[in-house]
């Protein structure tokens, strides 16, 4: 993806300190101090770190992204530690069941996912949509059919193109999966391929990014919800989550996170849907 300098707050992970024996929670509790100091709940999550702006790496080479600060403002709420772990986003399953990590908290479409994790309620209202090359003439969805569309593997774009969209799909002259949407829009901007299924926020950072070289097509395919996403079962986090957001919002806390990413077609007022 093209970058572009953005303000930047970093959430990272020190799970290395804590397997040094320098975190708190990996020592006995001091003479004198709570006990439970000594077991503090940790969240870890699996996050894609080139989707922005929920998570990327920022111009000063460091994690950030606006699930990453929400997670960091839940953690504080909670008295939790946050660790956030870079994952292979097809690997998130695995990684999941192996307890690597606990949640996936990472622009997570929940519509289509129910019955393999327990979700938060929903806190964002997202869209799916397609983007083309300016000046490709490719005005509506008529004009992708023979066209190579691609997508990233396993995201919610392909999971509806696959599904209720697959009638569109059969149009396409391929609907290539790609690791990343940093490389899905590099080979637009190449013509490697002639558009790109994705959220709407990564659109609207895209076409904002670049407005001389990418244009979004007006109609979105889908609506859906974003969750935080927990291993199925784990309903207690997941209702603490909840409820942690939940006050966010009621503090203006989580208006105030997603003004930071306003620029990336982030709108509180228009996609919040938690209160």
């Amino acid at each position: 993806m093209a970058k572009k300098l953005f303000p930047t707050l970093v959430c990272c992970a020190l799970a290395c300190l804590a397997l040094m024996g320098l975190s708190a929670c990996s020592q006995g509790a001091p003479d004198g101090a709570p006990e439970a100091e000594a077991s503090t709940e940790k969240l870890v999550v699996g996050y894609d770190n080139s989707y922005p702006p929920y998570g990327f790496i920022g111009d000063d080479g460091k994690p950030c992204g606006l699930d990453l600060d929400l997670a960091q403002a839940v953690c504080d709420r909670l008295g939790w530690e946050l660790e956030c772990q870079a994952i292979d986003w097809d690997a998130k399953d695995a990684l999941m069941n192996q307890g690597s990590i606990n949640c996936i908290w990472n622009g997570f479409t929940m519509e289509g996912r129910e019955d393999k994790y327990t979700f938060s309620e929903p806190y964002m209202l997202n869209e799916q949509v397609i983007v083309v090359k300016k000046g490709s003439g490719i005005g509506g969805y008529d004009g992708l059919a023979g066209r190579t569309v691609a997508t990233q593997v396993d995201s919610a774009a392909l999971e509806v193109l696959q599904s209720d969209r697959a009638d569109l799909a059969a149009t396409f002259g391929s609907l290539d999966q790609i690791t990343d949407y940093n490389n899905a829009f590099a080979q637009l901007e190449s013509g490697l391929v002639d558009a790109v299924a994705c959220d709407l926020s990564i659109a609207a950072y895209q076409t904002s990014a670049n407005p001389d070289a990418f244009v979004m097509l007006d109609e979105p395919l889908s609506s859906e919800h974003y969750a935080v996403g927990f291993k199925l079962g784990d309903t207690e986090r997941a209702e603490k989550v909840t409820q942690a957001l939940k006050e966010l919002a009621a503090d203006g806390t989580a208006k105030e996170i997603c003004e930071r990413y306003a620029e990336y077609g982030v709108d509180y007022d228009g996609n919040w849907t938690l209160g």
